[in-house]
This record gives structure tokens, C-alpha cells and sequence, in this order.
């Protein structure tokens, strides 16, 4: 035991913490009690034990385990073992800790460089500069917290890709973060189709939404719209790359094929899960990030945008013609007759303008907390104890966050807040489509479905709060997954010059 150690982690755990006999006497008692327990306690034990040494020799296994796990964590919960922290940050948590005993071990601790540090952790220092004024430092260190992890990620992902091979990395990351989303659809899926389910969510008379695990179907919906669309933006590059790849040499390799049967499948069960999670908000985010995919996608402008006009025009003509489902153009159309900017207090409420009408009043309060806090705002992540001082009559209830982030994060951190936000999701936009022109496929493929995400983020974000139940773990992936773009390309370069000279 004391060899496999020293050889993972040499200078970490020392003799003179790990005695031999100390090791004898634990295995021993270990061993004992798996054979007195039961089956399920020894395989628990036995698979913990590998998962574990598996994240301490490879953290991004440990990550990849994250994002798998992570979205349960609204689901675990309300079950009865449910513990402080969810599996997904506990996973991320080892999974750092890992990270930083092996760079401790190896004394090469690096954090890389990255195009987005200094946007990203200016906005985490007026974040925690703003729990100064805070009525809930739990709540603030909380939200805190979310975006330290997504920081934290992205220095983890770099730097294991200098060790691990940024190819290879750049290939596992979309892999695990669609292996999240497919584990996901499938859930939603089978909900919607499913013979009973909660009353409030029933639509069409006989289908249930989809919520998969988040326990709520707009948070289901904007992680499905996420997903598909970097499962779309990876397919487009993977088409072009089979269509280069016929046209030089009249055949189309092998690993083309079959990544654009496995990610073409994924595209489709995410979409369908996004569709059959009902999530307005979703959808419009979606609609927003494929528009932004056929804009970007061609290498002119004019022929995205020739595309996209193209594409507006069938998508009018359906309308009008009525080949859209009802139910889909109703659900679209449907809040805008209720839609009005001003006080909402004293309008009548009913079942057809509730959910609207909660928004706006939610979009009230946060106004509310704004102009009393205009600088430094309530604090990060403290609008859901700001609340009832800003909470209209027949609104009660806080539900954590204002249904519109911009407002939300301006009446938490102000106005040098909002900037700060505003000027990192800039620098998040402005290196995506600085890389675009750069790349070729089927890494373009991959920036065109983070641009697409991106967009759908900021679309959703107008209506509702995407960084909850573990998708900052995939966000921060995904940031982390822009930095490796071109360093993935510059590599390949060097490699095709090297076999050149050759």
C-alpha cells in the first residue's frame, strides 16, 4: 500500500504518517467488516475505494464524475439520506484536492494563464466585496462559492491537459459533458412519456413535463438546450469534416463515422428532452443558439446570413400555414397578451397569467432592491433574504432568484457588479468568435457549439437563473474547453509541419 502511494503521490504521505503495521491493521479490519456486511456495503466500499485512487492518479476522471453526478444533486435532495453537501460537489471537492496534492507532490502547482482570468475573478472580488453589506453571509458564500469552483475548473482542466495531451482532453471533455447530457434526456424523456406524474406539470391533457433530475423543468430545459446545442455545434464540424474528407479522398475515415452516429444521436435525445420539458425559457434559448449556429456556422457572413433569412422564411411559412403544433405556437405566444412593464400590484391574478405575472413581480422586487442599494447592491446571492423587504402583497415567496439574472445580479451587486458580469461574459463572446476564423474542423465545430451555448445562456437568462443544481461544474468545463481550442490547433499544426519535414 505504502509503494502505491509513494509512486501517485511521493512526498504527501510520508512514513511517519503511514506505519506499515498501520496499514496491516486497517486492511485487516477493513476486511472483516466487508465480510460480516452486506453485499451492498462491500460493493460500496470496493467501488468507492477504486473511484477514489482513480481521481487521485487521474483528476479529470474525477471531474468527468462530477458532471455526471452533479445534476442529481436537487434530487438527493429531498431523499431521506440526503447529507449537507450534494455527491457532485463532494466529487469536485476530492477531485480539486486531488489536483492540488498532485501539483504539492510533484512541486509543480501551476495556474495557467487564461484568456479569462482576470475578467472572470474581477467579478468574484466585487462578488465577495459585496457580502461586506450582506444580511446572509451563508447565502452570499454559497453563490460565492459557484463561481470560485467554475475559476478553480478551468485552472484544473488546463493545466492537466499539458500533462494528459491537450488532444486528447479536448476530445473527453465534450465526450463527458454529452454523457451527462444523454444520462439526463433520458430521465426527462420517460417522465414525459410516463402514465402518471405531479398534476401541475401535466400538459396535452395526457403528458407529464420533463424535469430529469432538478426536480423543476425550466432549470431541466435550459441544461437540455445547453447540451444539444454543443452536441449540434460538434456535429456540424463533424459533417464537414466527412465532406472534406469525401471530396480529397473519396472515403470518409472510420472515427468520423462513428462520432457522428454517437453525437448525432445525443443531438437528437437532448433536443427531445428539451422540447419535452415545455421550458419556454429554454426554448427561446435554444432558437436563439441555433440561430447563431447558422449565422456562424459557413465561413462568409453573407452566406450565414443568406441561410439564416432562409431558414426565418420556412420558419414563418410553417407558422402561417399551421403546420406548427398549436400547442407549440400557443405555448410560445401565449405569455405576451399578459406581458407589461410597470407596477404589478392590484392586476387581477388567474391560472392563465400567474407564471407571468410572478416574474414581473419578481423583476419588481429586484428593481426594488436596486434602487435602495444602487453601488453595492444587497450582496451576491442574498436577493432570496433581501426579499421581504422588497416582496409585493400577493407575492410571497422568494424562490431564490428574480426570474431575470441581469436583474437579479445588478440588485445583488449593483451597478460596478453588473459591469463586471457583463464585461466577462464580453470577454467569453469576444474570444469564441475571435477563434472562429482561426480554426479548422472539426475544432470550428466545437467553438461553434460554445458560441451557441453562450448564446443560449444569455437569451435564458432573461427569464429565469441557469447556475443552479451543479451546471456551473459544466459551465466552468466548457470555459475551460474554449481556452484548449486553440492550443488543441496549434498542436495539430506542429504535428502536420513535423511529418511535412519529414
Amino acid at each position: 500500500m505504502l509503494v502505491v502511494w509513494r509512486r501517485w503521490l511521493p512526498g504527501v504521505f510520508v512514513e511517519q504518517v503511514w506505519q506499515p503495521w498501520w496499514g496491516w491493521l486497517l486492511a485487516f479490519g477493513l476486511g472483516l467488516a466487508l465480510a460480516r456486511g452486506p453485499l451492498w456495503l462491500v460493493v460500496g466500499v470496493c467501488g468507492g475505494t477504486a473511484v477514489f485512487f482513480l481521481v487521485l492518479r487521474y483528476p479529470l476522471f474525477g471531474l468527468g464524475l462530477a458532471l455526471l453526478i452533479g445534476p442529481f444533486g436537487a434530487w438527493e435532495e429531498l431523499q431521506p439520506w440526503a447529507l449537507p453537501v450534494d455527491s457532485g460537489q463532494i466529487v469536485l471537492m476530492v477531485t480539486v484536492l486531488a489536483w492540488l496534492a498532485k501539483g504539492l507532490a510533484q512541486r509543480r502547482l501551476v495556474f495557467p494563464r487564461t484568456f479569462l482570468n482576470v475578467p472572470l475573478w474581477l467579478f468574484i472580488g466585487w462578488g465577495a466585496f459585496s457580502l461586506w453589506f450582506a444580511p446572509s453571509l451563508s447565502f452570499g458564500l454559497r453563490e460565492l462559492l459557484k463561481w470560485v469552483e467554475m475559476g478553480v475548473i478551468v485552472w484544473l482542466v488546463v493545466a492537466e491537459a499539458e500533462a494528459y495531451g491537450v488532444g486528447k482532453t479536448a476530445v473527453l471533455l465534450p465526450g463527458m459533458l454529452l454523457l451527462a447530457g444523454l444520462v439526463q434526456a433520458g430521465v426527462g424523456i420517460s417522465q414525459f412519456l410516463a402514465p402518471d406524474g405531479p398534476v401541475h406539470f401535466q400538459v396535452l391533457g395526457r403528458f407529464y413535463r420533463a424535469f430529469g433530475t432538478f426536480q423543476q423543468p425550466n432549470p431541466f430545459g435550459g441544461f437540455m438546450s445547453l447540451m444539444a446545442l454543443l452536441g449540434s455545434g460538434i456535429l456540424v464540424g463533424l459533417l464537414a469534416t466527412g465532406w472534406q474528407q469525401w471530396r480529397g479522398q473519396g472515403r470518409v475515415s472510420w472515427w468520423v463515422v462513428c462520432a457522428l452516429l454517437v453525437v448525432g444521436g445525443t443531438a437528437v435525445f437532448t433536443t427531445l428532452a428539451l422540447v419535452m420539458s415545455w421550458s419556454r425559457g429554454a426554448w427561446l434559448g435554444f432558437a436563439a443558439g441555433i440561430t447563431i449556429l447558422v449565422l456562424f456556422g459557413p465561413r462568409t457572413r453573407h452566406t450565414g446570413l443568406a441561410l439564416l433569412l432562409a431558414g426565418a422564411i420556412a420558419f414563418g411559412l410553417s407558422w402561417q400555414s399551421g403546420l406548427l403544433p398549436a400547442s407549440v405556437t400557443d405555448r410560445l405566444t401565449g405569455f405576451t397578451q399578459d406581458l407589461q412593464f410597470g407596477d404589478v400590484r392590484g392586476v387581477d391574478i388567474n391560472d392563465d397569467n400567474y407564471a407571468v405575472l410572478e416574474r414581473l413581480a419578481h423583476w419588481q422586487a429586484a428593481l426594488g432592491m436596486t434602487r435602495d442599494h444602487l453601488w453595492q447592491g444587497v450582496g451576491l446571492g442574498n436577493y432570496e433574504p433581501a426579499y421581504e423587504d422588497y416582496a409585493l402583497i400577493n407575492w410571497p415567496y422568494p424562490l431564490g432568484h428574480a426570474h431575470n439574472y441581469y436583474l437579479n445580479i445588478l440588485a445583488e451587486t449593483g451597478i460596478p457588479g453588473l459591469i463586471a458580469y457583463l464585461a466577462f461574459w464580453t470577454a467569453v463572446f469576444w474570444q469564441t468568435i475571435h477563434l472562429l476564423p482561426q480554426l479548422v474542423w472539426p475544432h470550428r465545430g466545437i467553438a461553434l457549439g460554445l458560441l451557441a451555448v453562450w448564446t443560449a445562456i444569455t437569451v435564458h437568462h432573461l427569464v429565469d437563473k441557469l447556475y443552479v443544481n451543479n451546471i456551473y461544474i459544466h459551465l466552468g468545463v466548457l470555459f475551460a474547453l474554449l481556452q484548449l481550442l486553440p492550443l488543441w490547433q496549434k498542436r495539430d499544426k506542429n504535428l502536420t509541419l513535423v511529418e511535412v519535414q519529414e
